[in-house]
C-alpha cells in the first residue's frame, strides 16, 4: 500500500508517442483513453479472493506436492496412512497464508480508498466543484490551496503570488525539505482566479508521453493562436506539497499511474531470500531422492513377491489380475506416501512462525526507537529476516539518509583569521560538542534563536567594527537569491532554494547584518541596527559551469560594488595579485575545513567604476537580447567583470550528519560490508560527506574520480583505476568467457584500500552493456563507491548490475521517492522515516528513523535471524530424515509391504506436537553471543555472507548424520528386542513393542541433538524441551490405554503396549545406548573442530565464557581531526535561473508591513549598540583579538568604513 498509491498495477496499452490534450474539454480528451487519476493497488476482491489465492498458493512446489499426496491417500489400494495425516497440516498452512494475504489486501484497499477519495476543487461547467481524486481527468483545471498535496502532474496556470510564482516542497519526491520555486507562463498567469476566464481557457498542450524523468519536461502550449514553450519550471508533480501560496490553478497533464511519481516507483517484485531459493533446489533434490528410495523399495517388493510371495497366498489370497509387477507399482506409491516426511509441510509453517517472531523482535527493539519523532523500527515484511544476516553491499542515499539535510554555519576565515574553534586558557582547542557556552545573540532582536555559534571572538570583532568582518557579513547578506517573509513584526522566515544559502544568510542575520526584504531592483538589510537599502543592479547567477554567483549593488552612499561567492578554485583564478599571501593563509584554513568534511565557499569583492559599469551594462543588455550565441556572450561579459577581485575570506558549512553515521559505517566496514552512496548531489558535496562519515579516508591509497564525457574517456579512466589497484591483473580487464557464462564476477583483492567517485553523465556510459563489467570490476575492487548526480532510474540500474554479476545480497536504504526504485530493486529495502517524507518507507521492507540503527538491524537482528534459521533448517532436516530413513531400513524386514515402523498417531503428531515447540524455541530465542559482543566483534557477521551456516554442503552433512542415526535407531532396538523376554518370562519382541521402543529412542535422540545445537538456554526453551517429552509420554499412555481402545478400536490398536514395555529395565537401557551412540560422533567432531580449526564464533564464545561477567561497554571512539590537502568545492545545490526571477521587474512579494529596524537605538549612533564595556583587546575566550597575518598586504577594503543612514 502507499500514501500516494505507489504500488499500482498498470494496464498495458499501446505505446504513446506524444500526449495531446485540450483544457476544459473532457470529450476530446476521453478519445485518447488516458489513464484516470484513480489508483488500484489491491490484488483481490470478494469473489476472486479464494480461487486466485488458492491458485497462487498451489504454484508453490511444496503445496502442490502435498495436494498430490492427499489424493494418493484417499486411494485404498496404496494408502497405508489415514487421510488426516496430510489434510490437517495442509489446510492449516493454506488457511494461515490465506489469512495473511487477505489482511494485506484489505490494507491495500483501505489505502486505495484513502487516496482516491481525497477531495480537490475541479472546474466543471464553469463552477468549482469538490471532486474525489479518482474522478479527476486529464485536461481538467483544478484549484490547489496552501499545504495541499498536488493531485496529479499539472501545468501551472496561475497563482496568488506575484509573478505567478508558487512554492512547493518536494520531500516526497527527493527527500529535500527546502522549498522549490515554480512559475507560470505570463499568458496563463493573467487568468488569475477569475473563474469565467479559466472556464473559457481552451489551450491545447502537446508534450512528451509519460516517463520517469523528474528533472525534465518538454512540451508546447497553443493558446489564442500563439505557441509557448513548456519546461520543468512550469510543472507541478504529484507528490509535492504546496507551501506559502494561498492558491494556484493547474491543468492536469498526467493522472494516476502515468504521473512521473508513479513512473519512478519501479517494478514491485516478490522478494525471496537466498535460503528460500536454496530450499527450492534442495526440495527438488529431496523429491528426486524420495523417488529413488521408493523405486528401490518397489524393486525389492517385486523380487520378494516373486521369491516369497507365493508362500503367503494361502492365507493372503491375491485379487484377480494382481501379480508381482502390479504389487511393486502399488508399493511404489505407498512408499511415496509413507516417506513423504522427508519434506513435511510443517517445515513451511514453522518457517513462517520463526520469521514472524523475529520480525516482532525488530518492532519491539527499544534501542531502535527514535524518541524525538516517536518513531519505532518496523519490519514491514516478515519473509526476509534471515537475509539481513547476509548483506554484502549497502546502497545508500545521502540527503536525509546519511545527513539531516540541515546546514549549519560552522566556521569561517576572514582576512587570514580563522573563526569557529574554541580554545581554553592554555590555548588548547576544545571539542565543540563538549563546550556548553554558545555566543549570546540577545543584543540582536532580529537574530534567529535556533542559530548556535561558540566562538565569542567573532561577535567581538563585529561589535568592535572590524571592517573586514563587516564586509564579510555584508556580502553574505547581499549576495544570494533568498526570499524573506515577515508575517509579523520581527519574525523573519527565509525561503532559500538551497539549504546552503539559507545557512549563510542566517549567519549574517545573527551577526548583525539582517536581510529583511527585496524587490526586483533593491535589497533591504539591517546593518548593526540601521536600515540600509542597496540598489540591485545585476545578478550574475550560478550555474554548474560558473560555480559562482555575483551581485552588483550600489550602496546608499552611491558606491558601486561587486560581491562574489563560489568554489575556492574558481574564485582564486580571479583574484588580484595583491591577495597572494592572504590567499596562502586562507588556503590553509580551507584545507582544515575540508579535512573536517565541511562544505567551503570563498568570498571576494571589488569596487566598480561608474563609467565602466554603464558601458558593461549596455553590452550585457545587448548580449541578453541576442538571438545567436547568447549564452557564450553573457559568459564572456561575466568573465570580464569578475576579475581582479579582492579576497575577503571563506565560509565552512556543515551538512550535519545524522547521529552515529561515521561509527555505523566503520562497524559495517569491519563486517566486510561494502557501502555505495548513490546521490543526486554534486561531486564536491558528496565527496565531502564521504570524508566526514568515514566512507572515504585519508589512509586510502587513492580516490579515483571518473568524470569522462565520452564512452572512450570513461573506459580509459576505469581501466587506469583497475591497473592502479591490481597491476598484476591488468591483462584481465575483461572477464573470462566461462565467468560471463556463469553471470558472476569473482571477488578480487586490491593492492590496498581505494575509493571511487563517478559522476552521473559518466555513470550513464558505464552502465551501458559494453562497459558495465569494466565499471563493476573497478568498483568492486574499491572499499567505497560514490555515484553523484544520479537519477532514480540509475540508482536502480546500479543495484541491478551488482545483483546480476555478483553472488551477493544487496540492501538499499533511502528516505525519498527518488529512492523507491532502488529500494524495490535491492534484495532488502530500508526506508528512513522522518521529515523528508514517507514514500521510501511505504515501499520498503524495513523502516526506522536513523541511519545508525542499520548496524543493529544487520549485526544483531539480521545475524541472529540468519543463525536461528540455519540452525532450524539443519536440525529440522536431521530429525525428519532420521525419522524417515528408519522406515526405509524397516522395509527390508517387512517384505517391502509399506508397513509403517511407527504408530499412526506418532506419525501424525511427531512434527505437530512432539518436536514442534522445542525447535521453535531454539529458532526464536537462541543466540550465540549477546548484542554487546556482536558490536564488539563485527567479524561475526562474515560467515553469513559466505553462506557457511547453511548450504548444500551443510545439507549433505545433515543427510549423512541422519543416515547414521537412523541405522542406530533401527538396528540397536531391533537387536535388543530379538529373542528377548520380559521379567515374567513373556515375549516382548512383538511389532507394537518394537514400534514403541523405536519411536521413544528417536524422540530422545533428536531432543539431545537439539540441546547440543542450542547455545542460549532460557526458561522457555527448557520448558519446551522437557514439556514435549512429558507430552509424548502423556499422550502415548492415553492413546494406548484400555479406554481409548474401547471407544474406537480401529483407531487405537496399541492397547496396553506402553505400560507393558516401558516398565522393562532393558528397554530404558536400550534408549540410553541409542541416544549415546547417536550424539557421540557429533560431540567428537565438534570437539576436534574447535581444537584444530576454530571459527570466529568459537573464538568469541570462548572469550564470553572467559569473561563470565557482563563485559564492559566498548570504549568511545576518539574523535579524529583530519588535516587534508583536499578542498571542498562549491557548496550550493540550487538550480540555475533563480536570479532572473529576482530581477524580473515586478515585485516578488506584496509590500511588507511597515516596520522598524528591530534594534534598540542606544549607545553609539553608528552601530546601534556599545561594545558592552569590553576593551578592544579583550576576548572572553582568552584569545587575542584580530591576529594579523604577517606580511599580508593592506587592501583598500581596510580603509573602507560604513557611513550609516539616519535612523528610520
Amino acid at each position: 500500500m502507499s500514501f500516494f498509491g505507489l504500488e499500482c498495477f498498470p494496464k498495458t496499452k499501446g505505446v504513446e508517442l506524444e500526449r495531446k490534450l485540450r483544457a476544459n474539454d473532457r470529450e476530446f480528451n476521453r478519445s485518447f483513453k488516458y489513464a484516470t487519476n484513480a489508483i488500484k493497488t489491491s490484488k483481490y476482491n470478494f469473489f476472486t479472493f479464494l480461487p486466485l489465492n488458492l491458485f497462487e498458493q498451489f504454484q508453490r512446489i511444496a503445496n502442490a506436492y502435498f495436494l498430490v499426496l492427499l489424493v494418493l491417500q484417499v486411494i485404498p489400494q496404496i494408502s497405508s496412512l489415514s487421510w488426516f495425516t496430510t489434510v490437517v497440516p495442509l489446510v492449516l498452512v493454506l488457511s494461515v497464508t490465506a489469512a495473511k494475504d487477505a489482511t494485506d489486501d484489505i490494507n491495500r484497499h483501505r489505502s486505495d480508498n484513502r487516496v482516491n477519495n481525497r477531495k480537490v476543487q475541479v472546474l466543471i461547467d464553469r463552477k468549482l466543484r469538490s471532486e474525489k481524486w479518482m474522478d479527476v481527468q486529464v485536461g481538467d483545471i483544478i484549484k490547489l490551496e496552501n499545504n495541499q498535496f498536488v493531485t496529479a502532474d499539472l501545468l501551472l496556470l496561475s497563482s496568488s503570488e506575484p509573478l505567478n510564482l508558487v512554492y512547493i516542497e518536494t520531500a516526497e519526491l527527493d527527500g529535500e525539505t527546502n522549498l522549490k520555486v515554480k512559475q507560470a507562463l505570463p499568458v496563463t498567469g493573467d487568468l488569475g482566479d477569475d473563474i469565467e476566464k479559466l472556464a473559457d481557457f481552451n489551450g491545447e498542450v502537446r508534450c512528451e508521453p509519460p516517463n520517469n524523468r523528474l528533472d525534465r519536461f518538454n512540451g508546447t502550449l497553443t493558446y489564442a493562436g500563439q505557441k509557448y514553450p513548456l519546461d520543468n519550471e512550469k510543472i507541478l508533480l504529484r507528490g509535492c506539497t504546496l507551501r506559502n501560496t494561498e492558491w494556484c490553478f493547474g491543468l492536469v497533464l498526467f493522472g494516476g499511474q502515468e504521473t512521473k511519481l508513479m513512473q519512478n516507483c519501479g517494478k514491485s517484485t516478490f522478494k525471496r531470500t537466498s535460503i528460500d531459493r536454496l530450499m527450492n533446489v534442495l526440495v527438488l533434490c529431496i523429491f528426486g531422492f524420495l523417488v529413488f528410495m521408493c523405486t528401490i523399495l518397489a524393486i525389492g517388493n517385486y523380487i520378494w513377491e516373486v521369491k516369497n510371495g507365493s508362500n503367503f497366498t494361502v492365507f493372503l489370497p491375491r485379487e484377480d489380475g494382481n501379480n508381482a509387477g502390479f504389487s511393486a507399482f502399488l508399493t511404489f506409491w505407498s512408499y511415496i506416501i509413507i516417506l513423504n516426511t522427508v519434506v513435511p509441510i510443517s517445515l513451511y509453517v514453522s518457517v513462517e512462525i520463526i520469521r514472524l517472531g523475529n520480525s516482532f523482535y525488530i518492532d519491539w527493539d527499544r534501542k531502535m526507537y527514535y524518541s524525538r519523532s516517536d518513531t519505532p523500527a518496523e519490519a514491514r515484511t516478515t519473509t526476509l529476516n534471515e537475509e539481513l544476516g547476509q548483506i554484502k553491499y549497502v546502497f545508500s542515499d545521502k540527503t536525509g539518509t546519511l545527513t539531516q539535510n540541515i546546514m549549519i554555519f560552522n566556521k569561517c576565515s576572514i582576512n587570514g583569521t580563522s573563526y569557529g574553534d574554541v580554545y581554553d586558557y592554555t590555548g588548547q582547542r576544545l571539542d565543540i560538542s563538549e563546550h556548553k557556552d554558545p555566543v549570546d545573540f540577545s543584543f540582536n532582536p532580529l537574530a534567529d534563536p535556533r542559530f548556535v555559534f561558540f566562538d565569542h571572538s567573532l561577535v567581538e570583532a563585529v561589535k568592535l567594527e572590524n571592517p573586514e568582518v563587516h564586509a564579510f557579513f555584508r556580502l553574505l547578506a547581499l549576495c544570494h537569491t533568498v526570499m524573506a517573509e515577515e508575517k509579523k513584526e520581527g519574525e523573519l522566515f527565509y525561503q532559500a532554494q538551497s539549504p546552503d544559502e539559507g545557512a549563510l544568510v542566517t549567519a549574517a542575520r545573527n551577526f548583525g547584518f539582517v536581510f529583511r526584504s527585496r524587490t526586483p531592483d533593491s535589497i533591504s538589510i539591517v546593518e548593526m541596527g540601521n536600515q540600509r537599502n542597496y540598489e540591485l543592479l545585476a545578478i550574475l547567477d550560478f550555474n554548474n559551469v560558473r560555480k559562482r554567483m555575483s551581485v552588483i549593488v550600489r550602496s546608499p552612499e552611491g558606491k558601486l560594488s561587486l560581491y562574489c561567492k563560489g568554489a575556492d578554485t574558481i574564485i582564486y583564478e580571479r583574484l588580484h595579485q595583491s591577495c597572494s599571501k592572504l590567499m596562502d593563509v586562507t588556503t590553509e584554513h580551507l584545507n582544515e575545513f575540508a579535512g573536517e568534511g565541511l562544505r567551503t565557499l570563498a568570498l571576494a569583492y571589488k569596487d566598480l567604476d561608474e563609467e565602466y559599469f554603464c558601458q558593461w551594462k549596455q553590452r550585457h543588455h545587448e548580449a541578453s537580447t541576442s538571438l545567436e550565441d547568447k549564452e557564450s556572450k553573457l559568459d564572456e561579459l561575466c568573465e570580464e567583470i569578475e576579475k581582479d577581485l579582492l579576497l575577503l575570506g571563506a565560509t565552512a558549512i556543515e551538512d550535519k550528519l545524522q547521529d552515529g553515521v561515521p561509527q555505523t559505517i566503520e562497524q559495517l566496514a569491519k563486517a566486510d560490508i561494502k557501502i555505495w552512496v548513490l546521490t543526486g548531489d554534486k561531486q564536491e558535496t558528496a565527496e565531502n560527506i564521504g570524508y566526514s562519515c568515514n566512507l572515504l579516508r585519508e589512509e586510502m591509497k587513492d580516490v579515483f574520480i571518473i568524470s569522462g564525457h565520452s564512452p572512450e574517456d570513461v573506459r580509459q579512466e576505469l581501466r587506469n583505476a583497475q591497473n592502479s589497484m591490481k597491476p598484476d591483473g591488468a591483462t584481465n580487464s575483461l572477464l573470462l568467457p566461462e565467468e560471463i557464462g556463469k553471470n558472476l564476477i569473482k571477488d578480487e583483492a586490491a593492492d590496498g584500500e581505494y575509493g571511487l567517485v563517478i559522476n552521473g553523465h559518466s555513470l550513464a556510459y558505464a552502465l551501458e552493456s559494453s562497459m558495465e563489467l569494466e565499471f563493476l570490476r573497478a568498483a568492486c575492487l574499491c572499499k567505497a563507491v560514490i555515484c553523484c548526480r544520479v537519477t532514480p532510474l540509475q540508482k536502480a540500474q546500479v543495484v541491478e548490475l551488482v545483483k546480476k554479476y555478483k553472488k551477493a545480497v544487496t540492501l538499499a536504504i533511502g528516505d525519498g521517492a527518488n529512492d523507491v526504485s532502488m529500494i524495490k530493486a535491492a534484495h532488502i529495502g530500508v526506508g528512513i522515516s522522518g521529515q523528508e517524507g514517507m514514500q521510501a518507507v511505504l515501499s520498503s521492507d524495513y523502516s526506522f528513523a536513523q541511519f545508525r540503527f542499520l548496524q543493529r538491524l544487520l549485526l544483531v537482528h539480521g545475524r541472529w535471524s540468519y543463525l536461528r534459521m540455519c540452525k532450524f533448517l539443519r536440525y529440522f532436516f536431521y530429525k525428519n530424515f532420521t525419522f524417515t530413513f528408519v522406515h526405509f531400513w524397516f522395509a527390508f524386514f517387512c517384505g517391502f509391504s509399506a508397513q509403517t515402523v511407527y504408530d499412526e498417531w506418532f506419525i501424525t503428531l511427531y512434527n505437530l506436537m512432539y518436536t514442534a515447540l522445542p525447535v521453535l524455541g531454539m529458532s526464536l530465542f537462541d543466540q550465540d553471543v549477546n548484542d554487546v559482543w556482536s558490536f564488539q566483534h563485527p567479524q561475526l557477521y562474515i560467515p553469513g555472507q559466505l553462506n557457511l551456516y547453511f548450504s548444500k554442503k551443510a545439507f549433505f552433512k545433515c543427510a549423512v548424520h541422519s543416515c547414521y542415526s537412523s541405522l542406530v535407531l533401527f538396528f540397536i532396538p531391533y537387536a535388543a528386542l530379538q529373542d528377548t523376554v520380559r521379567d515374567d518370562g513373556k515375549d516382548v519382541a512383538d511389532y507394537q513393542s518394537f514400534a514403541l521402543l523405536t519411536q521413544t529412542c528417536l524422540l530422545f535422540a533428536v531432543s539431545i541433538q537439539l540441546g547440543l545445537e542450542m547455545s542460549y538456554w532460557t526458561a522457555v526453551n527448557t520448558f519446551f524441551v522437557l514439556g514435549s517429552l512429558a507430552m509424548y509420554f502423556a499422550v502415548t499412555f492415553t492413546m494406548y490405554s484400555n479406554g481409548m481402545f474401547l471407544v474406537v478400536p480401529l483407531a487405537f490398536p496399541f492397547i496396553g503396549t506402553a505400560r507393558n514395555t516401558l516398565k522393562q529395565p532393558n528397554v530404558w537401557l536400550t534408549i540410553i545406548l541409542t541416544s549415546i551412540l547417536c550424539v557421540l560422533p557429533v560431540v567428537t567432531y565438534r570437539f576436534l573442530l574447535i581444537q584444530l580449526c576454530p571459527t570466529i564464533n568459537d573464538k568469541v564464545m570462548f572469550k564470553v565464557r572467559q569473561a563470565r561477567a557482563t563485559p564492559l561497554p566498548p570504549t568511545r571512539r576518539a574523535r579524529i581531526r583530519r588535516t587534508s590537502s583536499r578542498r571542498s568545492g562549491y557548496a550550493f545545490s540550487h538550480a540555475q535561473g533563480y536570479g532572473d526571477l529576482v530581477t524580473s521587474g515586478r515585485f516578488l512579494r506584496r509590500p511588507a508591513v511597515s516596520r522598524s529596524s528591530g534594534f534598540p537605538q542606544v549607545g553609539r549612533a553608528t552601530t546601534g549598540f556599545s561594545p558592552m564595556g569590553r576593551s578592544a583587546g579583550y576576548s572572553p575566550t582568552g584569545r587575542p583579538q584580530n591576529l594579523k597575518v604577517p606580511d599580508v598586504e593592506v587592501t583598500s577594503l581596510q580603509m573602507y568604513r560604513t557611513i550609516s543612514d539616519a535612523p528610520l
